[in-house]
Order: C-alpha cells, then sequence, then structure tokens
C-alpha cells in the first residue's frame, strides 16, 4: 500500500520559503504536496507561482483546513513565535524557520504547546545537510587527526556595509540570522556544551545592528572547544571548518555549494550537479600516518541535500519517528544567544 502524502502550507511568501523550502518540497512529491502559501499581500513579481498551490491571503484559509498536515512559518524572526503557537493552537505539525524564537522561555513553551495537542514543533534546521558540515563530522569520525582539541566553524562574508543604516534589533541580526546555523552544527554534533562562552559585537558603533558573532563551546571532560564566529567586514574569509588535532589538521575554505546554487536560481529539480563541490573545494587533510609519515590529501565533499530534512520530517509526521531538530537543542542554542546579547542596544 502506498505511504499517504502530506500536505504542507506556507506562511510566508518570500525568498525563505521559495528559495529554501519549496524548491527541495517539489523533489518529494511521493511524500509531499505544497498545498497552500498564505501571505497578508500575495504578489509574484519576484517569486513565481507554484503550478497547483492554492495562495491564499487569509490565515484561517489555512489554519481551518483539517486537509492540511504541516504549517511551516517563513515570515520575519519577530512573528515566528505568535504564528507557530496559533499553527499549534489549530492542531498543526509546525516547522519554523530560524530564528525558532526570541527567547528560550518562548521555545520552551511552543514545545511544551505541541507536546498537549498530540503534534510536533521544531526548528528548519536544513543547513544539518551542508556538505562542508557533514564532511567534517566525516574527517573527524575517521580518527585520522587523532585527539581533536579544537573545532572552529566560519561565516563570514565580506559585505562591509550591509548593515549600513540600520539600528539595532534583537532578532535581526546576525547572531540570530547566521550564528543559528552555526551552534546548530556544534551542538549537534557534540551535545550540550559543559560551558561556553558568548561574544557579539556592533561593527558601526552603539546602536547599530550586531553584525559580528563570537562563541565559544568547551566540553571540558574531553578537552575540546569549538567555536562559531562571523565578522560581515572579512576581505579574507576564514575556512568554513577547521579542525585541529594531535595528528593532523583538516581545512575546507568554502562553504556548502548549495545556497550558491540556489541564489542564481538553479535549483535541485532537473540539475544532476546542484550543490557538488569542484575538486578545487574540497578540503585539505594533512596527517601523521601509521609510519610516521605525513601525508597531505583532498576529502571530496559528502553529497547531501537540504531535502533531507523534508525526509526526516515524513518520518516524523507520518511514522511517529523522532523529530530531527530535538527540543533541548534548540533551547540550548537560544540560552547561547540570548547570552550573546545581553548589554546590546
Amino acid at each position: 500500500m502506498s505511504e499517504r502524502v502530506l500536505n504542507i502550507a506556507y506562511l510566508g511568501n518570500g525568498k525563505s520559503a521559495n528559495r529554501y523550502h519549496i524548491p527541495f518540497v517539489l523533489t518529494r512529491p511521493e511524500k509531499f504536496c505544497v498545498a497552500a502559501v498564505f501571505a497578508p499581500h500575495i504578489q509574484h513579481e519576484i517569486w513565481d507561482a507554484v503550478p497547483g498551490v492554492s495562495y491564499v491571503e487569509d490565515i484561517d484559509a489555512v489554519l481551518g483546513d483539517p486537509a492540511i498536515d504541516i504549517v511551516e512559518v517563513c515570515t520575519p524572526g519577530a512573528t515566528h513565535y505568535s504564528l507557530a503557537k496559533q499553527a499549534l493552537e489549530a492542531g498543526k505539525h509546525v516547522v519554523v524557520d530560524k530564528p525558532f524564537s526570541a527567547t528560550e522561555a518562548q521555545a520552551a513553551e511552543l514545545f511544551d504547546l505541541a507536546e498537549s495537542q498530540g503534534v510536533t514543533v521544531q526548528c528548519y534546521q536544513n543547513r544539518r545537510f551542508d556538505s562542508d558540515y557533514l564532511t567534517a563530522r566525516q574527517v573527524l569520525a575517521s580518527g585520522k587527526l587523532g585527539r581533536v582539541f579544537e573545532v572552529v566553524t566560519s561565516y563570514d562574508y565580506f559585505r562591509p556595509h550591509m548593515m549600513d543604516g540600520r539600528g539595532f534589533d534583537a532578532i535581526e541580526n546576525a547572531a540570530f540570522g547566521h550564528a543559528t546555523h552555526c551552534l546548530d552544527h556544534l551542538i549537534a554534533w557534540f551535545g550540550a556544551p559543559d560551558r561556553f562562552h558568548a561574544e557579539t559585537r556592533q561593527m558601526n558603533g552603539p546602536g547599530t545592528a550586531v553584525d559580528y558573532f563570537d562563541y565559544d563551546l568547551y566540553y571540558d571532560g574531553i578537552g575540546l572547544k569549538v567555536t562559531a564566529h562571523a565578522n560581515y567586514a572579512m576581505a579574507t574569509q576564514r575556512p568554513s571548518f577547521a579542525l585541529y588535532g594531535d595528528r593532523g589538521s583538516y581545512i575546507k575554505m568554502e562553504k556548502d555549494q548549495q545556497e550558491r546554487d540556489l541564489k542564481h536560481f538553479y535549483l535541485p529539480a532537473g540539475h544532476e550537479d546542484f550543490g557538488l563541490d569542484s575538486i578545487e573545494q574540497h578540503g585539505v587533510l594533512r596527517y601523521v600516518d601509521e609510519d610516521g609519515a605525513m601525508r597531505e590529501e583532498r576529502v571530496p565533499s559528502v553529497r547531501s541535500s537540504y531535502a533531507q530534512f523534508y525526509d526526516a520530517l515524513y518520518e516524523t509526521v507520518a511514522h511517529g519517528e523522532p523529530q530531527l531538530v530535538q527540543a533541548a537543542e534548540t533551547c540550548m542554542q537560544l540560552r547561547i544567544l540570548e547570552a550573546g546579547m545581553v548589554g546590546m542596544g
């Protein structure tokens, strides 16, 4: 007997829904149907209408539709908590874009509400399927680096004027926008840290947008420090991932290729090479082998796709499997993010 196709509705008709969600759902027609997209004012000047999708300007047309299984919140960050709460109260399974919420307390409330409603809610951490991240994990697991004592991930850009003219906002900033990816990588990989240090900066002065972050997570029991940092004024960007051990190191300079392809409207459907790294983009592993000789090799990037988030989501909603992004992981991330914002304004 064939599996049931789950109906998804999106709240928001902007870049998030149309670039980072819908193109991947469309590659899984045997599992999902994009049934509806809600926005207060529907327009298609930038993003074309998806054939067969109902575009609505009344949110009740989504939340009140018993055929909708999953609601995904793809609106500006400040609205995530309230819209997720409405969808949960309507009895829908919910996926929320990053940032999941503004505070850990809000997140805990949403997780409790989902449990009481008999549904699930989780953050859309599609970047758990970044090829650079998965390859770094593979290298560490190989044991070739020996005892690994430091892992660093960077999310740099050279966009020194990107935040010009923007005032301070507690959610719309580099930390809640980009550190959410980096911290999720590290927490999913190594678990909750024993302790952490969180630092954010306003590079353009007091009262301006937070455009710099640096988080150090310490795992004292295994002697490991992991770092997630970013600066929007880095003309020479730091490695996407750097791993250091007592037998070698691994350096991957460039981030996952999927986002660059998406920004050029080069979509996964119909493109076999979507998201693939070139050989030149592969990371470099230098290590001492069993004979004591220093070796250097390029490590092919793991093939991955953001559609794998949806594979996991299907298993959760259709078959009751544990959700990919756990409540404790999201709450830990928000605790760190909140700590970094103390004193900002």
